[in-house]
């Protein structure tokens, strides 16, 4: 690094090319690069700045207040100025994020070991300060004539992710103050928190009565932030090749199909009424498999999946179907032959009777006798929780949550023909096309 003399201004010299390395290792550097991709309207555009980065085409890169410039080489030799701009905070936004940073030694420890606290980033941005740029804070500026970002910005951007892990602070002088001007200000606040402490350490030894730390507690916390429009867009891995047989599609599937479930569960947490409703069971490893594969498009993924639960593809892929019809209790019906205890098959069989009217089924227990829907009874022999429809290549299943579920033979197998309902008769009844 080149210091100008301006504390508002540094420059650090051109880094070495960098093939096959990744352009940030830690969170916020991993966070530039997000908005980065976020920000651009054309992917392939990112994807073309890659490689001017790694191949050490852009020069020496000075920051400022508000602002990146660089001169960034085509193969031809073509310079090109390239900067890109991100917004200053205000004076407002300076007190308050310098604020939450001196009330915690542990914050300003952190940055003076250059590095960024994750708490601190969450609690500035749950004061309305967003110390990491998000999608569209990058305004990119380029003499080549783009007016979104072009390989050169793109370049640009992707070796100050490779600063921003060297040293945090780059990122605080682009928002308007310089490592001098934010540690003054961190002394100067801790040194006033201080005295304020000692002047009011009688009363805070007194105590207060813990209704009115908890009221006091609750009416300074900020309003919910919105919800989304849609679940974020993950990073996708800056890596051409495949690093240590990592399968870089997977692993790009898992990171976007985690964003879509985060997002679906913070809907519901956020939704009216969500506190009186039962907290759901967690699903497990064998059910979270199928759930990821009913979402996967890549048939090496779907394929990796299925092995790693020991399902063959075809088996997985009436899992997937199960699922759809119904999810974890969907799952169970396909793949849980239990048996009901007397209590259950009881329920079950008044349940056979009151289908069907002046009928009997077979159940290689007995006869059931059936009185209720109207109609001719079917006969129906019952193996443990399965209930099969003799020559009319149809069953339903008892689940153990009570409701019934269809199926139909096909090809030798018991394929999932449609959704639970509660009775038996509708179950039988259901489109064997479903």
């Amino acid at each position: 690094m080149n210091d100008t003399g301006d504390p508002y201004e540094k420059t650090f010299a051109a880094l070495p090319p960098a093939p096959g390395r990744g352009f940030a290792r830690t969170w916020w550097g991993h966070a530039w690069l997000r908005a980065l991709e976020d920000s651009a309207l054309d992917g392939e555009q990112v994807r073309q700045g890659r490689r001017v980065a790694r191949s050490g085409a852009v020069g020496a890169v000075s920051v400022r207040p508000g602002g990146l410039t660089a001169v960034v080489r085509d193969r031809d030799g073509t310079a090109h100025r390239t900067d890109v701009l991100v917004q200053e905070f205000s004076q407002a936004e300076w007190d308050r994020l310098l604020g939450l940073a001196a009330a915690e030694a542990g914050y300003i420890a952190a940055l003076l070991d250059r590095e960024v606290p994750p708490e601190l980033a969450q609690d500035a941005a749950a004061a309305g300060v967003e110390l990491l740029p998000g999608m569209g804070d990058f305004d990119p500026r380029c003499d080549c004539g783009e007016w979104d970002h072009c390989p050169h910005s793109a370049a640009l951007c992707l070796q100050v992710a490779r600063l921003l892990d060297q040293d945090p602070f780059v990122l605080l002088l682009l928002r308007g103050r310089g490592e001098r001007q934010v540690l003054d200000g961190l002394e100067a606040r801790s040194a006033a928190n201080a005295r304020a402490r000692d002047a009011h350490g009688t009363a805070a030894d007194a105590g207060v009565p813990a209704e009115e730390a908890y009221a006091a507690a609750r009416a300074g916390l900020p309003p919910l932030p919105d919800l989304p429009r849609a679940p974020g867009q993950p990073p996708t891995l800056d890596t051409e090749g495949e690093p240590g047989g990592l399968d870089v599609d997977a692993v790009e599937f898992l990171a976007q199909a985690a964003a879509a479930e985060a997002f679906r569960l913070l809907a519901e947490a956020v939704a009216p009424g969500h506190a009186d409703r039962p907290a759901p069971a967690p699903l497990t490893e064998a059910e979270d498999a199928v759930r990821l594969t009913r979402e996967a498009g890549d048939v090496r993924v779907r394929s990796r999946l299925a092995a790693a639960t020991g399902r063959s593809r075809a088996d997985m892929e009436l899992a997937v179907l199960a699922w759809g019809f119904g999810g974890a209790p969907g799952l169970a019906a396909l793949e849980d032959d239990w048996t009901p205890d007397r209590a259950a098959l009881a329920r079950a069989r008044a349940a056979v009777a009151a289908a069907w009217t002046d009928a009997e089924t077979a159940d290689g227990a007995g006869a059931e006798a059936g009185a209720g829907a109207g109609g001719e009874a079917p006969v129906l022999r019952r193996v443990r929780a399965r209930w099969t429809q003799a020559g009319a290549g149809r069953q339903i299943r008892l689940g153990r949550e009570g409701r019934w579920w269809p199926y139909r033979r096909e090809e030798g197998r018991w394929i999932p023909s449609g959704p639970s309902v509660p009775d038996p008769a509708s179950a039988l009844e259901a489109d064997p096309e479903g």
